[in-house]
């Protein structure tokens, strides 16, 4: 009897072996949910520990709490506000496929993982996401992410991955929370009202200053010098220096943008990365119009801090409000007879109108009063169109002073004004084209309860 203990041990062991596999198998692999585009696939990773609790965020609204479809939709969204903020065109195709992986929490501050893998021609990416994590934390890894995939498309995979600096990927990820009007990031319903599930969302009104949270940091403590911005601490990206390094970053990305070509020029720096060993290099070949050694890039930090700090004109408005606000300022409203008995219908026409065929004393009167609207908004108006309100402005202050240098003449320098206007307005309707977000696509539309 003795001998034969260890042989039924063995049989007993090797049977429960057989039936953990067995079981294993037949057990349901993870549902994979695929985001519209088919770029996201999403996956949740189940928890085998019996002793694991599910955390209660409570009314903690800065928290949320991740579920694969909803997260589907968030990174698309994320995508497509990423996209419009460095002017990217929203149909340009993608080469790497994003793997969203979410797996239950065990505390507020667990780390979030992305890897960048070589996949024949092209690179794929794996994201870790704790199911609950903060609002900040989760734009933070889905603009990590995501330029990264900008960034090495027509890197080899044979080759290195690009190496985003820390500035760029928080200073983008707090400007599309700020900026962007529609809903960008969804969490799982929060409470139940009148057996109704509320969904929490990340919801921004219109008209509101996306450099608000910003402007109410630097107010008290000051901005971080770009050497600073270059090398964070884990403490300073958390935020954990009362949002410094964030908000400097925000807006070391706002007055970037804000740039001639700047959207273009930092689609250039992303292309840059994977080519050169450090981002610095990259960041100077790409605005090599604007600057040639770090210490420029030094100098017109430090200028524009003073600027932002000194000029505090009120808040910014958002792009659909700067649209609004620049097409007012550059229409100029008229009575139009048809006859000498009609009533006069009311209309707008342009400037180029106005030089065309306006007597002198009328002419001057109206490009003045233009003049003046566009030096009010244009500190007000967001970094896309406040450029193009700069441009505006010299031009009509270039022709007023060749009018009155040269009063001699019927229209001094006419053509070349018009000429420059009509430049403009090309410009600004490719701006608006580009910027003009009027609802959300039905793609990205809440799926049904």
């Amino acid at each position: 009897m003795n001998r034969l203990r260890p042989v039924c041990a063995l049989v007993a062991g090797l049977l429960s072996l057989l039936a953990a596999a067995r079981s294993e198998s037949l057990s349901p692999s993870p549902a994979i949910t695929q985001s519209v585009s088919g770029q996201f696939s999403v996956s949740q990773a189940p928890d085998n520990n019996p002793f694991f609790h599910r955390l209660n965020i409570g009314t903690d609204t800065n928290l949320l709490r991740l579920e694969p479809a909803l997260l589907a939709v968030s990174a698309e969204r994320f995508k497509a506000a990423l996209e419009r903020e460095i002017g990217l065109a929203a149909n340009t195709p993608w080469s790497g496929k994003i793997f969203l992986v979410l797996h239950p929490a065990h505390s507020l501050d667990e780390p979030v993982n992305l890897v960048a893998q070589p996949f024949l021609r092209s690179w794929n990416y794996r994201l870790e996401l704790p199911d609950l994590i903060t609002r900040d934390r989760c734009a933070r890894a889905f603009s990590a992410v995501l330029l990264l995939e900008i960034a090495n498309r027509c890197a080899p995979a044979s080759g290195h991955s690009a190496d985003l600096p820390e500035w760029l990927v928080s200073g983008l990820a707090r400007q599309i929370l700020a900026a962007e009007e529609a809903t960008i990031i969804l969490s799982t319903p929060g409470k139940t009202i009148n057996d109704l599930a509320q969904t929490r969302l990340d919801e921004k009104r219109r008209g509101l200053d996306p450099l608000a949270a910003a402007r109410r940091v630097l107010q008290s403590s000051p901005a971080l010098t770009f050497e600073q911005l270059s090398w964070p601490s884990e403490a300073q990206v958390n935020g954990d220096d009362g949002g410094v390094y964030l908000a400097s970053a925000q807006l070391f990305v706002s007055e970037l943008l804000a740039l001639k070509d700047g959207p273009v020029k930092l689609q250039a720096l992303l292309a840059q990365l994977p080519t050169h060993e450090n981002w610095q290099a990259a960041l100077l070949t790409a605005f090599h119009e604007n600057f040639s050694r770090p210490l420029d890039v030094e100098k017109w930090w430090s200028l524009r801090v003073v600027a932002f700090a000194a000029r505090a004109p009120g808040p910014l408005w958002t792009v659909a409000v700067s649209r609004d606000k620049l097409d007012a300022a550059l229409a100029v409203p008229v009575n139009l007879r048809y006859a000498s008995n009609a009533l006069p219908l009311y209309a707008e026409i342009s400037l180029q109108s106005v030089i065309q065929n306006f007597e002198t004393e009328r002419q001057v009167q109206i490009l003045q009063t233009r003049l003046r609207d566009l030096e009010l908004i244009q500190f007000r108006l967001a970094p896309p169109l406040s450029g193009l309100a700069d441009s505006y402005r010299k031009v009509l202050s270039d022709y007023l002073h060749a009018r009155k240098k040269f009063y001699f003449l019927r229209q001094p320098g006419a053509s070349a004004t018009i000429k420059q206007l009509n430049q403009l307005d090309a410009r600004r309707r490719a701006t608006e084209a580009k910027t003009r977000n009027g609802g959300l696509p039905p793609d990205l539309n809440l799926p049904a309860p």
